[in-house]
């Protein structure tokens, strides 16, 4: 494995590059939501045309995660990561400029694959360049504000939408993408991994899976679970993923090697990823939708009604990075899920057609509490998970699996809600999203007992070793 430095840059430049580029890719997930009613009045398109200017990203930035991050480790992880950086600030203002809704659509499929290849890569290059007594609290500056954006995507494109126009939404990332170009070629370090030959095979097999099972998932509220092109997409994505299960266990050079799957620590953390955003993504979904449509909030009202939960990963983040330096991930990583899990399950208790916001604070907080200690001690445990020139794909594979749960959430509580409710009156509403809320409570409290698997950290014992070392002082025992 070559770690070589190309350009010599500060922990603190690497931080701010990759914290801000994991922003506007994270931030795209949910920005487009509140913004649709203007986009459909100024480029037409039906309902199912909408729906595609979300699902279209969640679609290629699922998708091609694990691929941009096998790119990155072998060809460059910094030059991959400026490409799709320029990737998605184009796509970006071509989305502002998009002069129909077909052309929408299409640009927001460019965007999530600029950021398929830039995300997974944000982790692995802020690793190199930390020194790892500090990367807890780094990784908890990271996922402050990742959570934030995540969280915050309602918030900001309602408010863009709301006092200045829709396309803003887009013309948001030109600029940040256009200072991030020259900030990472001067200030990040070149790395690679092991150099082995990309895995043609297993690329083909994990998009392909990938692209069928959240093409079902996405399109299965709205086309119906029984529509042949959901049926098909589920079960063909399915096989497609079984078959890479089976290449990778195999391979000589695979793209995710299986036998990382053979740490508790990887396989722990990953299940409890996917499970968190599951249960965190479906109820924001329907909680954004609660707070207007039900309570009369505008979106900029009903995002500024949600900072107790959205905002705290900023106060609370960088805290729980520097309780898993000392205390280990583990405990840090479950208590935030039992803390989302009862803050979720508080909500579903007090939602009323006619809530008052005094009413729901208190489950707004301990959420945004739960989410905050979720976000930075899971990187850290990622990252410490797998050797240094495996963390490139480790990242890709949590990310992928984070995306996937995000579009399986919102496809089961708009299920559920669907099943026990409906939008006729508030009270409907309320009917619907009581049950998905409690069944978003019951996953992340599935995530919190996967996280309790995880082995608790001990200390690297003084013999020499032959493999190359952790890139953290918490290593864990598979």
């Amino acid at each position: 494995m070559s770690q070589r430095t190309a350009h010599r840059g500060g922990a603190a430049w690497a931080l701010v590059i990759t914290s801000v580029a994991g922003f506007m890719a994270a931030l795209d997930n949910l920005v487009v939501t509140t913004a649709l009613p203007s986009i459909r009045e100024d480029l037409g398109g039906g309902l199912h045309d909408l729906e595609w200017t979300v699902s279209a990203y969640t679609l290629t930035f699922a998708v091609l995660l694990m691929f941009g991050a096998a790119l990155g480790d072998r060809f460059g992880r910094r030059r991959l990561f400026v490409a799709g950086i320029t990737v998605f600030t184009g796509a970006s203002a071509a989305a502002a400029m998009a002069p129909g809704i077909d052309s929408l659509i299409a640009a927001r499929a460019v965007q999530g694959a600029g950021a398929a290849v830039m995300m997974p890569l944000t982790l692995t290059l802020l690793t190199a360049a930390v020194p790892a007594a500090k990367r807890g609290m780094a990784y908890g500056i990271w996922g402050a504000v990742n959570g934030l954006a995540v969280a915050s995507g309602p918030l900001v494109g309602g408010t863009l939408t709301e006092h200045i126009s829709w396309q803003w939404i887009f013309w948001l990332n030109v600029p940040l993408g256009l200072v991030l170009l020259p900030l990472a070629r001067l200030r990040l370090a070149e790395s690679h991994g092991t150099g082995a030959p990309l895995d043609v095979p297993g690329t083909l097999l994990a998009s392909g899976g990938l692209f069928g099972i959240v093409y079902g998932l996405v399109r299965g509220p709205a086309d119906g679970w029984a529509s042949s092109l959901v049926l098909t997409g589920l079960f063909a994505g399915s096989a497609l993923l079984a078959g890479f299960v089976l290449y990778s266990t195999r391979a000589k050079n695979a793209m995710l090697p299986m036998r990382l799957f053979r740490s508790r620590a990887f396989a722990g953390i990953n299940a409890a990823s996917l499970l968190m955003f599951l249960g965190m993504f479906g109820s924001i979904f329907l909680l954004s939708q609660y707070m207007q449509g039900v309570l009369g909030y505008s979106p900029t009202e009903a995002g500024l009604r949600m900072l107790p939960w959205t905002g705290m990963p900023m106060l609370v983040a960088p805290v729980a990075g520097i309780l898993a330096d000392r205390i280990g991930g583990r405990p840090v990583v479950a208590a935030g899920l039992f803390l989302q899990a009862f803050g979720l399950g508080y909500m579903a208790v007090v939602a009323t057609a006619d809530a008052s916001y005094t009413a729901q604070l208190p489950a707004l907080i301990i959420s945004g509490i739960g989410m905050a200690l979720f976000f930075a001690p899971a990187s850290h445990l990622v990252m410490s998970s797998v050797r240094p020139s495996e963390q490139g794909i480790a990242s890709g594979a949590n990310n992928a699996l984070r995306e996937v749960g995000g579009a399986l959430g919102i496809a089961v509580m708009a299920s559920i809600f669907a099943t026990q409710g409906g939008y006729e009156t508030g009270q409907t509403f309320v009917d619907g999203m009581r049950p998905a809320l409690v069944t978003g409570s019951a996953v992340v409290a599935l995530a919190g007992i996967a996280a309790l698997l995880i082995p608790t950290r001990r200390h690297p014992q003084p013999q020499a070793r032959t493999a190359e070392p952790a890139p953290v002082p918490e290593t864990v025992s598979p």
